[in-house]
């Protein structure tokens, strides 16, 4: 055992002297703490936070933080595969970002036959609205907030028709994804998505904690207590449903 620690130590001692940090000197770096608490071995619960901008197929200037649709994606797919995962806890806090990928990861999320919850805290703007909405259950801080604009293009535009043609139906999709798995009707979303005077140098409507719910975006206002408090009734719900399925 004294072996052991002392080759600790003299591994240590030489990471110190090449310049190279220590376990201990990483956490530091990273996270400003010593000691990062985890989620327990035997959690039932998995949770994977939407951060930043949702990078598409171009990759963003390193200084952005980004979630990468492909590392989410994987995640998910092993989610669904893991037969001790029980249930989904989503975290937004993002400013939005590419159109096919945020629908890509909300059709994933609102696929999984594992219950999901999703908690907007700060911000679920842009394409961060369907994400947030993909869940079983979605919940929103009383002081975060959402904003709802029309879709945009960023780059070479081609003056043509068939642009507007091509924005439209990508608009289309982003409406009816949020529609069908919330409470929210169309005509509401997109006035709020059209209305002119709220942002001032965009068209479009920021919508804050308790008028997300009253408009039927979100659920309820609440915070990461009554995430996982709503998520494990869901999981016992369908533990439930499952022993009645097997009994009959």
């Amino acid at each position: 055992m004294n072996f052991n620690m002392n080759q600790n130590a003299d591994k240590n001692e030489e990471k110190e002297k090449e310049g190279k940090p220590t376990g201990l000197m990483e956490k530091i770096q990273q996270l400003g703490q010593t000691n990062v608490p985890q989620l327990s071995s035997d959690s039932n619960i998995h949770c994977l936070t939407i951060v930043g901008q949702i990078e598409g197929h171009m990759q963003l200037p390193p200084q952005n933080k980004t979630t990468k649709y492909e590392h989410v994606i994987p995640q998910l797919v092993a989610i669904e595969q893991n037969p001790k995962i029980e249930g989904l806890l989503i975290v937004l806090n993002t400013v939005g970002g590419d159109v096919e990928a945020g629908l890509a990861i909300s059709e994933m999320l609102a696929s999984l036959s594992k219950p999901t919850v999703s908690i907007v805290l700060g911000g679920g703007h842009s394409i961060g609205v369907p994400i947030a909405v993909s869940c079983d259950y979605s919940f929103i801080a009383g002081t975060a907030t959402m904003t709802i604009h029309p879709v945009r293009l960023t780059g070479l535009v081609i003056g043509v028709p068939q642009t507007f043609e091509y924005l439209d139906k990508m608009q289309d999709r982003v409406v009816n994804f949020v529609t069908r798995h919330s409470k929210v009707t169309e005509e509401d979303f997109k006035e709020l998505m059209f209305a002119k005077g709220n942002l001032t140098r965009d068209i479009g409507t920021n919508v804050v904690g308790e008028d997300a719910v009253k408009y039927g975006l979100i659920d309820g206002v609440g915070g990461v207590g009554e995430a996982i408090k709503k998520l494990n009734e869901l999981i016992s719900l369908k533990g439930g449903s499952k022993e009645e399925g097997m009994l009959q």
